[in-house]
């Protein structure tokens, strides 16, 4: 089905008020990303992209559909800008503008068609497209590597993170008691302290 200018151009205004997001909380849902973004613009819709191929564990990647462009330009700039954690998960999110390529339901280019050949090996493109073939083997290797070093300095963070988050936790336990048993008060007493007294 042909698709007209006017449609087209309906898609691109889509695409300028979408961002894609990226190295999301596997357990971030629609509901939550919603929740986390409309305090920067209304978010029309969520669309996640599915993921075939990598581990379960890594970050999930969305379109995020906002009123209009200068929305999507303020969050962009937001979360490029600061840190913004979304489900707890110790990695930041990363933001930036949509493309066209990105939308698995682009309607076809006004004009545009697809054309398929088989290609031989004596033909000058033949060696193009198999250096295009090596090339993206070779970005797949080194792609792979990355996040796999990126996936256990992720979960070295997670580790430094509970282990402060329990030690913190430990020495409120460690006041508690020690206020709680009026052992302060004690001390205080015995070494004549004035403390402020919490108890009513």
């Amino acid at each position: 089905m042909e698709t007209s200018d006017k449609e087209y151009a309906a898609f691109g205004e889509k695409v300028k008020r979408t961002i894609f997001i990226d190295n999301l909380s596997p357990v971030a849902t629609e509901a939550v990303v919603k929740a986390a973004l409309d305090q920067f613009g209304n978010v029309i819709q969520v669309k996640f992209i599915p993921n075939y191929l990598e581990p379960k564990n890594i970050g999930q990647a969305a379109l995020v559909e906002v009123e209009n462009a200068d929305q999507a330009k303020t969050i962009i700039t937001e979360l490029s800008n600061s840190p913004f954690m979304i489900c707890g998960m110790p990695r930041p999110v990363r933001a930036r503008a949509a493309e066209a390529e990105m939308f698995d339901d682009r309607p076809r280019k006004p004009g545009s068609k697809i054309v398929c050949r088989w290609l031989d090996s004596s033909d000058p493109d033949f060696e193009v497209a198999n250096k295009i073939k090596l090339t993206v083997r070779k970005q797949a290797e080194e792609s792979k590597f990355l996040l796999k070093h990126q996936l256990e300095e992720e979960e070295n963070l997670s580790k430094k993170q509970t282990e402060t988050l329990n030690a913190s936790y430990k020495k409120f336990e460690i006041i508690e008691s020690v206020v709680s048993n009026r052992v302060a008060t004690r001390l205080a007493e015995r070494y004549r302290v004035r403390v402020a007294d919490t108890e009513q």
